[in-house]
């Protein structure tokens, strides 16, 4: 059986207040979901627009149900606490996307270790926090016939080392990531709790992108390119065996759902796209 739809289903994702998880939230929330927003940003930030709050305001325009809340993903505290309140508000949780990521494209040398400590604290630690607190949550719902799964957005873990040299610290705390997915993928497959990564094809015009130097934003897509595609993803059935522990890309994803024509996703439609680290050729 596949869903189609995200109707009546919650969704907890980190990070959401603005980007690609703004987008796939707001996918959601068209079909009718709950959304649960866990993010850092409750103040408007000096460089960066939305908040949890201008999030929620989106989802709920768009159809759906929203639930901000101040989360640093880092804190079990925190993140145990938000899960407590989405059960209490939606009666459970039936998707997570991890979402939340910290970024610094800098060589060793370059890369301070408060910075470090960040990229592995939000993409490693952040991802598997997020997991585990939900997880009980997610085989409840599996357990009672709903399409639980985890979506991570994090890449193929490909070894080849011209991904390493650049940016080595950055590119280990999103293969922590990736490292979840296939480990958790594995330990509950017998659950019926589907969990997957997710990650694009071309670079993502979002506006942290445009804060790092030399972004080329004109040769980017645009956030909702990811939100489709995870749609495509977290409406296949959770329990075909087929569909958990996979390294999803945008465009493939999309292509087998149908949809071979991406321009309408561009920045520049008809221009030359710019293809995502880690993705070789």
């Amino acid at each position: 059986m596949t869903t189609r739809s995200l109707a009546n289903q919650t969704l907890f994702i980190s990070g959401g207040s603005r980007g690609i998880g703004l987008a796939i939230a707001v996918r959601a929330a068209r079909d009718g979901a709950n959304v649960v927003i866990a993010a850092k940003t409750s103040e408007p930030h000096p460089k960066l627009p939305g908040t949890i709050h201008t999030a929620a305001e989106e989802i709920e325009r768009a159809g759906g149900k929203a639930l901000p809340l101040v989360v640093d993903i880092r804190d079990e505290a925190q993140v145990a606490d938000a899960v407590g309140k989405a059960v209490a508000r939606f009666g459970g949780i039936d998707i997570l996307v991890n979402n939340a990521s910290a970024i610094s494209l800098t060589g060793t040398l370059e890369t301070p270790m408060k910075r470090f400590d960040l990229m592995f604290g939000v993409n490693v630690r952040g991802t598997f926090v997020c997991s585990q607190a939900c997880l009980p949550a997610l085989v409840k719902s599996a357990a009672a016939g709903r399409n639980a799964q985890i979506l991570t957005l994090s890449p193929p873990l490909n070894l080849n080392p011209k991904w390493f040299k650049p940016h080595v610290a950055y590119t280990m705390a999103k293969y922590g990531m990736s490292m979840c997915v296939l480990g958790m993928a594995e330990e509950f497959r017998g659950t019926g709790v589907a969990v997957n990564a997710l990650w694009p094809r071309t670079v993502i015009a979002t506006a942290a992108l445009q804060m790092i130097p030399g972004a080329e934003v004109d040769r980017c897509r645009k956030p909702e390119v990811m939100a489709d595609a995870a749609h495509a993803v977290l409406t296949q059935d959770a329990r075909d065996p087929h569909n958990t522990g996979n390294f999803y890309i945008d465009d493939e994803v999309l292509a087998a759902a149908g949809v071979t024509d991406l321009s309408a996703y561009a920045v520049v439609p008809g221009g030359s796209l710019r293809t995502d680290i880690f993705l070789d050729g």
